[in-house]
């Protein structure tokens, strides 16, 4: 008994230490400052550059080998859990021990995650950094940025065709998105992006079906890139998924960092892909307020960007899923818990961005 006392206070011990450092961690991040001259621009930035040493030179993810690993370690526990119901070798004791292994494993990864990256959820924004005001954008705003985008989409486009440009390789294209982030610091010294780990994901085919065109591992410090999906989306995605290595957490921050660096380089196929992704954004929003407004500019795309864009059309089309509405809300729901309180629309948010900066700049 004596025993079983000692063992059952000092697992309270190790849940109170546990849950006081993630109370410290919700204190600190409460700052926004504190995060952004503390810890994103130094903790953060110092352990990410060695995560990418560490990882960057390894030609496959690490990451995926890791996440690889959990999936078959929660199916051989979820295995044994079916057996041994099965043969009603379960009793309190199990569940006590079970839960409490679980609850700890559930309390270490969230401090890992947060200590890791997850605190860049709260540092200030790409917009302060530029001191852009971000005001509420009304029709005309959203009219006047759309008008510039669909500018840009034709003339990037048409460059293209004309040089009869075709996309490289993954590992080029990679290269291609180092080398914009290479010219973008020479505007924007924060955004120096050094050593470079990015990756093709190993679970694109699932990707398809799920969602997801690029993801972050904070464990790892390595971006991974579904290369499955039409090629014309991967340089935005490739820059948007370094803009999370360098510690832009929200994906409305990533998307204008990300456009940033495509926009800032001398790469036609990167000026594309960031011009027509922010096109369809605008776009969305635009419908709300005045769909004839946003009907009539989509209207206006040379005919090869309408066929892009059906290509992505069909191709979500044939991935469609029907778990699709529920990862949707599961995904927006991780965004809302994590500073993005419009959930699966944050991403939209990166307009708000643009034409502020368009206001500021004169251009985009």
């Amino acid at each position: 008994m004596q025993i079983r006392n000692k063992i059952t206070k000092r697992r309270w011990v190790w849940i109170v230490i546990l849950i006081l450092v993630i109370f410290l961690i919700k204190i600190f991040s409460a700052h926004s400052r504190w995060v952004e001259v503390v810890y994103s621009t130094k903790v953060y930035a110092a352990f990410s550059f060695l995560l990418r040493i560490i990882f960057g030179w390894v030609p496959f993810s690490v990451g995926d080998i890791l996440y690889l690993l959990v999936i078959v370690w929660f199916i051989w526990k979820l295995w044994r859990f079916s057996a041994k119901l099965f043969r009603r070798k379960l009793n309190r004791k199990w569940f006590v021990n079970t839960g409490y292994r679980l609850v700890t494993i559930a309390i270490f990864v969230y401090i890992i995650f947060n200590i890791f990256w997850g605190i860049n959820y709260n540092r200030k924004e790409i917009a302060a950094q530029l001191n852009l005001k971000t005001d509420k954008r009304d029709a005309a705003d959203l009219k006047i940025i759309e008008s510039l985008l669909l500018q840009k989409v034709n003339e990037s486009k048409l460059a293209l065709v004309n040089q009869h440009a075709s996309y490289p390789a993954n590992k080029e294209l990679f290269k291609r998105a180092v080398v914009c982030y290479g010219q973008t610091e020479k505007l924007y010294p924060f955004l120096s992006y050094k050593p470079r780990s990015l990756k093709s994901s190993m679970f694109g085919l699932f990707g398809n079906y799920f969602g997801f065109t690029g993801y972050y591992n904070p464990f790892t410090g390595e971006a991974q890139i579904n290369t499955l999906v039409p090629k014309f989306i991967l340089p935005y995605t490739a820059c948007h998924e370094i803009a999370h290595q360098l510690g832009y957490a929200k994906e409305e921050e990533a998307n204008f960092v990300g456009y940033l660096a495509a926009t800032s380089s001398s790469d036609t196929l990167f000026h594309y892909s960031a011009y027509l992704d922010l096109f369809v954004y605008a776009n969305r929003q635009l419908f709300y307020v005045d769909s004839v407004a946003a009907k009539d500019f989509a209207k206006q795309l040379l005919p090869e960007v309408k066929t892009d864009i059906k290509e992505l059309r069909e191709f979500l089309r044939r991935h469609k899923n029907p778990l699709e509405p529920v990862i949707r809300w599961a995904y927006g729901n991780y965004l809302r818990a994590n500073q993005q309180p419009k959930g699966m629309t944050s991403y939209d948010e990166v307009i708000a961005d643009l034409i502020a900066f368009y206001k500021k700049y004169g251009r985009i």
